[in-house]
């Protein structure tokens, strides 16, 4: 029996709180479910096509078609001879291997693993490659590409025709590099603020996601029935993150939902009903589980919801190495994952490994060849309702090197729109807005003038760090925006981040956020702002008597009280992308603030998990609120007292002369680490960088084999982390360069001498007499024989010689700095 659960309205739309008792199990009821017509009649010419296809396909063949590789794992003539039927771009891929690969790259690398899947072998059947990408906000890893605002913007704007235009502004810029596939839109309906991938989700009820799936999916794809339906200016969507991946508990990413049945169907699963209805042609499954249970694995959800009760017709494709967290599978072995219903897995690096084992299966039955072949068939399916067969290379289909089309000012002008009406303005006391650009303005913030803060996670780069300006050859800062509005208006305005002047200004705008991030990356433990210099600066202008406008920058709403009160009026930006104009058009005036909080807005900051309809629901800012600039926006000064302790980034090992949560310093010989075991070995004294002992200097005796190592209280599990190609980077200064081999490993135990060699890049930067920035990437430690699943030690460094650094930072991020090889 399934619990009973109470469901409120909101908005017009059912919504369940997400914990109750203990719930039972993980095995859904289809009948339980609302059923669904396939809006696709079958096409008996194309299923007979299909029948003669799998009739002479090789068994190799259809295990091919079922397993995708990441282009950074995979060449052409891997595809040709493992019959691989689809790659993809994780968030760190491309073509080259460098982030900002040209598009004319793309396009030629799309050429060539197409020819790899029609290149003729004997009398076997040629079959079209398909390439997935996550073109979740534009074509977002293309350099110049329109780069709309992030859900969380596009759910403020309450425009369901605006979805429709944006998706077909994307698929044609795709289209332009010869991809046929993005891995969009998400339909999360999220519910704990402090989910990292918050930002992907329109709201935090079903109603806004599922007024947008259709036309968004329609804007991609193009309508059923038209002739360009998937075809020309077309391209594949995917509808995702099926199911519940935005209620998992403690907003944990690739955690566990915990709900009744029903709350699970009411609550999340809503918007996939018009997405399937208006063809979607893909679904990805999630990396969450539902009650313990994974959904990579969940059988009556895919095969008996979403297949069965839905008559999706389509695909299922997994998320990264999604299925090797099924119980009892591995990245390289899965056979229940597919028989639950998926269809594709997505297997990054591991699809060799997996090609071999599920061909095996396939081979001795463990697999059944109907499942195998239902699998096949989907996938064959949606390559010919897309035209792949006849349409030629990449580079021949239309659109294809209309590089002009990325960054058009047609394109530019739909994203500046949606910048518009995606801000919400939350403050706005004495109706300081619009401001009048004749006036003198100051322009402060790190965020001002930082398209990496606008544009956040997902562009470029997967964390959407590591770029720079010249990455964006056709957008705009938001204060590019508004020096290009005040110029045209005889004002004067003036950037200054750190907000210092020589002359009054009349006002200040201050533009500050959140850093870019993407999922477990964004995982936090509160949802309290922090950032002493912003307020600092806030604070100091409005000591100075200089009205002051804040310009927000985040990927879900935060409680920023101090903020609040330390500005005049305050404005809720979330990520807007490319266009900073759109800015500048709202605080100017030239359009009205009409965007609505998707997000209940909290007034604490352990609000994590805060949404309409809850029992004592009691928010800063409701769901739906807004303001114009024509009514009051007065605000009466807010509590600033943190509810929560502020929590340190986990991810910051030692920063700002402190260590991360349950760390600390051990140094000695290896094998025997001590917190202070005299100054024979090792010694260790404060040093400066950029405030009074910020930075330790550690300093090699040569006396004998010696290691300084940080360790932590619990083991942490860095595979994920690898896996998406992030590093150990660490700040320092060599005083005296190394005598002997350094070595810089991870959970050494008696594996201290398999790390990174750094002899040769210490000595560098000694050369330079400069701090500098080196980053490892966590795969090497892998490599070396470091288990990362169970690191207790996340740096050692060890040498035999004398050796003087100072350090001021170490951290797991995407790499900033240089880039060191494995070997």
């Amino acid at each position: 029996m399934f619990e009973a659960i109470a469901v409120t309205l909101c908005c017009g739309i059912a919504t369940a709180p997400l914990f109750a008792q203990p719930i039972p199990q993980a095995i859904a009821n289809p009948n339980a479910w609302p059923a669904q017509a396939a809006p696709i009649k079958p096409d008996p010419a194309m299923e007979r096509r299909i029948d003669a296809l799998i009739a002479r396909m090789s068994l190799e063949q259809k295990v091919g078609q079922v397993i995708q590789a990441d282009v950074g794992s995979v060449t052409p003539q891997d595809v040709r001879r493992y019959h691989l039927g689809s790659v993809l771009n994780g968030g760190n891929s491309t073509p080259t291997g460098k982030y900002n690969a040209p598009a004319g790259e793309w396009l030629k690398a799309a050429d060539a693993f197409y020819a790899a899947s029609m290149a003729p072998d004997g009398n076997l059947p040629r079959i079209p490659i398909i390439w997935g990408s996550d073109a979740v906000h534009g074509h977002n890893n293309i350099v110049g590409a329109t780069l709309f605002p992030h859900n969380i913007g596009l759910g403020a704007a309450r425009d369901p025709e605006l979805m429709r235009r944006i998706g077909e502004v994307t698929a044609i810029e795709m289209r332009t590099t010869g991809l046929d596939w993005t891995f969009a839109p998400t339909l999360a309906i999220v519910r704990d603020d402090r989910w990292g991938r918050t930002y992907e989700g329109f709201g935090e009820t079903p109603e806004i996601a599922t007024s947008y799936a259709a036309p968004l999916i329609e804007g991609l794809q193009g309508r059923i029935g038209d002739k360009d339906w998937l075809r020309g200016p077309h391209i594949i969507a995917t509808a995702k993150h099926f199911l519940g991946d935005g209620g998992t508990t403690g907003g944990k990413d690739q955690g566990d939902t915990r709900i009744a049945e029903n709350g699970l169907r009411d609550l999340f699963s809503p918007p996939y009903l018009p997405a399937i209805k208006a063809g979607v042609q893909s679904i990805m499954v999630s990396f969450s589980s539902w009650n313990g249970a994974k959904m990579h694995g969940n059988g009556s959800l895919l095969n008996g919801v979403v297949k069965g009760r839905w008559n999706f017709d389509g695909f299922l494709v997994g998320d990264w190495n999604g299925h090797g967290q099924v119980e009892g599978c591995t990245v390289t072995n899965c056979v229940p994952s597919i028989v639950a219903g998926l269809d594709m897995y997505m297997a990054p690096d591991s699809w060799k490994g997996l090609y071999k084992s599920t061909l095996a299966a396939a081979r001795d039955g463990k697999l059944p060849m109907d499942r195998l072949e239902d699998a096949v068939r989907r996938i064959l399916r949606v390559k010919m309702r897309a035209g792949l067969f006849e349409a030629g290379k990449p580079s021949s289909r239309p659109y294809a090197g209309e590089f002009q089309q990325l960054g058009s000012p047609e394109h530019r002008a739909i994203a500046r729109e949606a910048v518009r009406k995606s801000l919400v303005l939350l403050k706005n006391a004495d109706r300081i807005l619009p401001l009048d650009p004749r006036a003198n303005i100051l322009v402060a913030g790190d965020g001002a003038d930082s398209m990496t803060k606008q544009t956040g996670g997902w562009t470029l780069s997967w964390q959407g760090t590591g770029t720079k300006r010249s990455d964006f050859p056709n957008a705009q800062t938001i204060w590019e925006g508004i020096a290009q509005e005040v110029d045209a208006s005889g004002g004067h305005a003036t950037l200054s981040p750190d907000g210092s002047y020589s002359t009054k200004p009349d006002v200040a705008i201050v533009v500050f956020g959140e850093n870019p991030y993407a999922e477990f990356q964004g995982d936090r433990a509160d949802v309290g702002y922090d950032d002493e210099r912003s307020l600092k600066l806030l604070r100091s202008l409005q000591a100075d008597g200089i009205p002051t406008v804040s310009v927000f920058l985040s990927g879900r709403p935060m409680w920023a009280n101090p903020f609040l009160n330390a500005s005049r009026a305050f404005v809720a930006a979330w990520l807007p992308g490319s266009e900073g104009g759109g800015v500048a058009d709202l605080l100017f005036g030239k359009a009205q603030f009409t965007g609505k909080l998707p997000y209940s807005w909290p007034k604490a900051s352990d609000q994590t998990a805060l949404n309409i309809g809850d029992k004592g629901y009691d928010p800063l800012f409701a769901y739906g609120f807004g303001l114009t600039t024509n009514e009051p926006g007065d605000l009466a000064t807010l509590p600033e007292d943190r509810a929560s302790p502020a929590q340190a980034d986990d991810n910051i090992l030692f920063g700002s002369g402190r260590f991360g949560n349950g760390r600390q310093l051990l140094i000695g010989a290896p094998g025997a680490l001590a917190t202070n075991p005299g100054p024979t070995l090792i010694t260790v004294e404060r040093t400066d960088r950029n405030a009074q002992e910020d930075s330790l200097r550690l300093r090699w005796t040569g006396a004998a084999r010696a290691a300084a190592a940080i360790v932590q209280e619990e083991s942490r599990d860095l595979t994920r982390q690898a896996n998406g190609d992030l590093a150990l980077e660490l700040d320092l200064k060599v005083n005296a360069a190394p005598t002997a081999a350094v070595s810089l490993s991870m959970n050494c135990g008696e594996q201290c001498t398999n790390g990174v060699p750094l002899q040769t890049a210490l000595t560098a930067i000694k050369k330079t007499d400069q701090w500098a920035r080196i980053a490892i990437p966590l795969s090497c430690f892998a490599e070396a024989g470091v288990d990362l699943s169970h690191v207790d030690q996340p740096l050692m460094l060890t040498t035999n010689g004398q050796l003087d650094i100072s350090l001021s930072s170490v951290r797991i991020a995407p790499p900033s700095g240089t880039q060191l090889s494995c070997h």
